[in-house]
């Protein structure tokens, strides 16, 4: 099996930063493309910021500036820098990897359990 274990929520005031981390455990061969994504209350869950196997990122208008998103590929970990954070990006964060397990297979996508992000005075 595969899990996804994420950490680095909490509580932060306006313009301060928190680094969130997801690190994928259990049968892996490869890890492809990892992201995360946020949900607010009453809203869908949409992308934050994604990476592929080979560096080319993607941000949400939104976090361009603001929040940086990197990987470990020797640890199937992610990370995502929030630096300047408004009270707008208080969500659960949640990470989703895609991962093959073997060679043979196919890859899929995995999620984590997600993490409180909240921004307040």
């Amino acid at each position: 099996q595969v899990q996804l274990v994420e950490s680095g929520g909490g509580l932060v005031q306006p313009g301060g930063s928190l680094r969130l981390s997801c690190a994928a455990s259990g049968s892996i061969f490869r890890v492809f493309t990892m992201g995360w994504y946020r949900q607010a209350p009453g809203k869908q869950r949409e992308l934050v910021a994604d990476i592929t196997r080979d560096d080319n990122i993607n941000y949400a208008d939104s976090v361009k500036g603001r929040f940086t998103i990197s990987r470990d590929n020797a640890k199937n970990t992610v990370y995502l820098q929030m630096n300047s954070l408004k009270p707008e990006d208080t969500a659960v964060y949640f990470c989703l990897q895609t991962i093959k397990r073997v060679p043979i297979s196919s890859a899929r996508e995995y999620w984590g359990q997600g993490t409180q992000v909240t921004v307040s005075s």
